[in-house]
């Protein structure tokens, strides 16, 4: 069987684990190009270069030449666009054989998409979310006359791109059901759950643990209109914890403010930690705690979940029922899950394993033992590999 030699995964987030698996292939020699947007505001992975990288990696940041606007729907949209065009210029010199493409808002994967089809390569949409469902949702909430108008042009966009795609890479079976009622055939989707580096994170078992002091529970990662920090104040009120928020935006900065006016000295806001950091920060905590709203339901699935995993700690969750990362949490035991709008549940969940050293230790071994079983990055690499020969085996023969 003939094979691809050259791969551009594109990850506009910059997130840990798509850097592992570009990684993973340049060792496998393929050329790689692993290109993401720095410019995104987002907790980023290991996107700088390592004395261990393979000789047939390159990673490359791309900004725009202003501050990224994530608030403002229109000038984000173009914005996106214009983050479009950047990644097609790197596929056009890169002429890749392969392109794998993650998180990329619909407008910027619609460029990228006619730039691959304009190079001749061969097109893998990973599927992180359906984007077009929380549009929808949000939208038509906050644009009653025009939103659904814009959600309906959203979601025609969304399934024309899947259904353009040579392969889809799903991250839960919860896609594939609605991702077949839409015309994209389950013989072009496979599902490849989502992972974390585990190796990265293996300092944090020897990590720092409350000995006799306030117990700390950290969150790590974005708070935008997924997420409802109201969670975290009423926890820090309810409960005697130490709450450290790592992340960074307009909702960050909201949340400091209410956490100072309403006297919560123990909530405390902090920017974004480098990822060499991270392994200390979540070593340091003995709980680390996840939401995502009900609006997200089972097309979002918060990654940060598996990186808690790796580190052995118990997690805290709010998170919808029928959403994987939740089904993962209790079927494995890794931790205590309430619904999203249940605050008094979430404040309930917290106080046992504030108390519970016990507790939390045998949450956070059986988190642990899920990611020892299931990210095996070599494994994982091999499907994304099958992946590619065949979809690159069926561009040749179609030539």
């Amino acid at each position: 069987m003939v094979r691809a030699k050259r791969i551009l995964v594109h990850d506009y987030s910059g997130h840990p684990f798509q850097a592992q698996l570009s990684r993973v292939l340049a060792r496998r020699g393929y050329d790689v190009l692993h290109v993401h947007f720095a410019g995104f505001q987002t907790p980023k992975g290991d996107l700088g270069a390592r004395p261990d990288d393979p000789a047939g990696l390159r990673i490359v940041g791309l900004s725009l030449d202003e501050p990224f606007h994530k608030d403002g729907f229109v000038k984000r949209r173009l914005q996106e666009i214009a983050v479009g065009r950047l990644v097609a210029d790197e596929i056009r010199r890169f002429r890749p054989d392969v392109v794998l493409s993650s998180n990329a808002p619909l407008d910027t994967q619609a460029v990228i998409h006619k730039a691959a089809r304009g190079s001749g390569a061969r097109f893998v949409f990973w599927l992180q979310d359906i984007y077009s469902e929380a549009i929808g949702r949000i939208l038509s909430r906050t644009f009653p006359v025009i939103g659904s108008a814009i959600a309906r042009r959203y979601h025609a966009l969304e399934y024309q791109l899947l259904r353009a795609s040579d392969h889809v890479v799903a991250i839960t079976d919860d896609f594939v059901a609605v991702l077949a009622r839409n015309g994209v055939l389950g013989d072009r989707v496979s599902v490849i759950e989502n992972w974390a580096p585990i190796e990265d994170m293996g300092s944090v078992l020897q990590g720092a643990r409350t000995e006799g002091g306030s117990v700390r529970a950290v969150y790590a990662g974005t708070l935008g209109y997924k997420h409802n920090p109201e969670m975290l104040l009423a926890a820090a009120s309810a409960v005697p914890v130490t709450i450290d928020v790592y992340s960074e935006g307009s909702m960050a900065d909201r949340l400091a403010l209410q956490a100072a006016s309403q006297g919560l000295a123990n909530l405390r806001v902090r920017p974004w930690v480098p990822f060499a950091n991270l392994p200390s920060v979540l070593g340091g905590a003995d709980i680390l705690i996840a939401m995502i709203e009900r609006d997200a339901g089972i097309f979002s699935v918060p990654s940060k979940v598996l990186t808690y995993f790796c580190c052995g700690r118990s997690v805290l969750a709010s998170v919808p029922g029928g959403n994987l990362a939740r089904r993962i949490i209790e079927r494995e035991e890794a931790g205590l899950v309430s619904e999203p709008e249940r605050t008094e549940d979430f404040v309930g969940n917290l106080r046992p394993l504030a108390e519970g050293r016990s507790l939390r230790d045998r949450l956070g071994g059986n988190g642990r033992s899920y990611a020892e079983r299931n990210f095996a990055i070599d494994a994982i690499a091999d499907r994304f590999e099958t992946i590619f020969d065949a979809v690159y085996h069926q561009g040749k023969q179609a030539i």
